[in-house]
């Protein structure tokens, strides 16, 4: 793939991840869900398929891009126990 359409492709994805970050639909919905005591995390995945005109269907350049805007890291005391279990210590960074 060239890097012009590499390019396209990653500013594609990021326009993705912005419409849906800039949603105020999803933002209500995301609230509800948190505002009902749960914890919530979403990981979508878009597939983007191209071709030039003519090409064969074989010949077709496909990209995989994983939409994420440098998500919030958050353990919860439950994932601490978790861990805590598996004899896991996670050091407090901000400390």
């Amino acid at each position: 793939m060239d890097q012009q359409l590499k390019q396209l492709m990653k500013e594609l994805g990021e326009a993705i991840n912005e419409s849906l970050a800039d949603s105020e639909q999803i933002a209500e919905v995301v609230s509800k869900i948190k505002d009902g005591g749960y914890d919530i995390f979403l990981v979508l995945e878009a597939t983007i398929g191209v071709s030039k005109p003519g090409e064969k269907s074989s010949d077709k350049t496909s990209m995989v891009t994983t939409l994420t805007s440098n998500p919030e890291f958050k353990i919860s005391d439950q994932d601490l126990k978790f861990l805590k279990s598996l004899r896991i210590k996670i050091e407090n960074d901000a400390a």
